[in-house]
């Protein structure tokens, strides 16, 4: 099972409601269908997808296959993203420039970052220019100055 097949399938709120609805009862497609205001064919696709992802299975009862949910998949997915969730340190070399912009918050951009790869951007609070002389030496060193911060130029 491949978790971002996973994820993919159960993207959609269609997929997701029949994830839904299969966990209380198995049902056949035409009941699905029914209950969901979709044809029967657009009912199959998705549980095609949902099959295909390893969600639900099909149990032939005599002329109509009814699904069920693949309860112990559904747990492996929750296991791994719980598991994503228990990071047990930042990446304490990892500089803020090399983010994408599209990771960043939006009120955060590249262009306001660091050029000298802080070592250390959880210790700097808020703007580069409330930044501390104690915490300016912690990211850049004693050299003082602050990167970030750009000069104003004198007007002669």
């Amino acid at each position: 099972m491949d978790i971002t097949t996973c994820l993919k399938a159960l993207g959609d709120s269609t997929r997701l409601n029949l994830i839904k609805i299969l966990l209380r009862s198995d049902l056949c497609v035409g009941a699905l269908a029914r209950m969901l205001g979709l044809s029967e064919s657009a009912l199959s696709q998705h549980l095609k997808l949902l099959r295909g992802a390893g969600l639900v299975r099909g149990e032939k009862r005599g002329y109509w296959t009814h699904y069920t949910v693949e309860k112990d998949a559904l747990r492996r997915i929750a296991k791994e993203l719980s598991e994503m969730t228990e990071v047990l340190q930042p990446y304490e070399t990892a500089c803020w420039k090399s983010v994408s912009n599209s990771a960043l918050s939006p009120r955060r951009k590249a262009k306001d970052m660091c050029n000298d790869c802080c070592q250390k951007p959880e210790k700097l609070k808020g703007k580069p220019t409330s930044c501390s002389p104690e915490q300016i030496e912690q990211c850049h060193g004693k050299d003082g100055g602050h990167p970030c911060v750009k000069e104003e130029k004198k007007e002669s």
